[in-house]
């Protein structure tokens, strides 16, 4: 465990930044510790840094003060939460992660070895926030700098993670700490129907689309779905668009492993892939230089979208 009012006391400067497309977790984790840091250190410059977040999360406290500029600035520390701090992980962020005077590195990534001076990693965890609720905790056990807004944020980031806690990576840590949180008053209900389960019209017909046009393969055990730009403009979303879809894909009987590869505006694709039981999709991605969790995992790819879905799919043959 390492004492994050410690490592930042000193700091004129501290900084925060989560990966690239950033999910609730990241979201969740990162500005979790901005409002933790700005409540106990009010004269410290924090900035987060991390790419404009989905609509539906502009009601967690502080995203409008997510700083967006490229400068030189330097910080005294800086804090990498959900993500191995690397430059194709964490983009514009990674020069000051290099920089600064001190890093400090909070993931639950399997393929996280941690990265950076202190620490806090674990693969157990059902999410960055989690593990962030684990530090505030340590450092501040008399509660002195939480609050519900702060308790509403760091419960988003868990449940986006854990799927309301349907997920194998909820454990008995992580109800202890969702029944800490909603101890703080918020209205936890109305937060997981509006950020877990509602939908825009928009999403929702890409979500039908997707489950028409999805190909069944290996016996009826993996679905998968190939979106490209054109497809994309046809039906009028953007990559802000997606979040969830490949969830829904998981739930078709029998299926264990869904696939959704998306076009990136450089011709690359976004792979993200989500698991019942059988398959290792973290294993999966990591022969694609991706990771991510057994269950849940993305990559990067280039090339022939067909030969891309074979390619994922002789991967997962080698597991069943």
């Amino acid at each position: 465990m390492i004492h994050l009012l410690e490592l930042c006391k000193n700091a004129g400067a501290i900084g925060i930044s989560g990966h690239v497309h950033p999910d609730g977790d990241c979201v969740g984790s990162t500005m979790g510790l901005w409002q933790f840091l700005k409540k106990a250190y009010p004269d410290k410059q924090i900035d987060v840094r991390i790419e404009p977040v989905l609509e539906a999360y502009a009601f967690v406290k502080g995203v409008s003060e997510i700083v967006s500029d490229h400068s030189d600035e330097q910080y005294d520390v800086f804090i990498v939460a959900d993500s191995v701090p690397e430059q194709e992980r964490i983009g514009a962020a990674y020069p000051y992660f290099q920089n600064a005077g001190f890093k400090i590195n909070i993931d639950h990534h399997i393929t996280n070895p941690g990265v950076g001076d202190a620490c806090y990693i674990d693969a157990g965890a059902s999410s960055a926030s989690e593990l962030v609720a684990d530090l505030i905790r340590y450092a501040d056990p008399d509660g002195r700098y939480m609050d519900a807004a702060l308790a509403e944020t760091l419960y988003f980031g868990i449940i986006q993670d854990c799927g309301v806690f349907q997920y194998s990576n909820t454990s008995p840590k992580t109800l202890q700490t969702a029944a800490w949180l909603i101890g703080y008053g918020f209205d936890f209900p109305k937060l997981i129907e509006k950020t877990f389960y509602e939908k825009t019209l928009v999403q929702s017909r890409l979500l039908g689309y997707v489950l028409q046009n999805c190909d069944i393969s290996l016996n009826g055990l993996v679905c998968s779905m190939v979106m490209t730009r054109e497809d994309m403009a046809r039906l009028h979303v953007t990559s802000k668009d997606f979040e969830g879809v490949v969830s829904q894909m998981r739930y078709i009987q029998g299926v264990d492993v869904s696939i959704l590869l998306r076009e990136n505006e450089d011709g690359s694709f976004k792979g993200s892939l989500r698991s019942a039981e059988l398959v290792d999709v973290a294993l999966v991605c990591s022969a694609f230089g991706g990771g991510g969790h057994v269950r849940a995992a993305g990559c990067t790819m280039r090339g022939n979208k067909e030969a891309l879905v074979y390619a994922i799919l002789d991967e997962i043959k080698k597991q069943l």
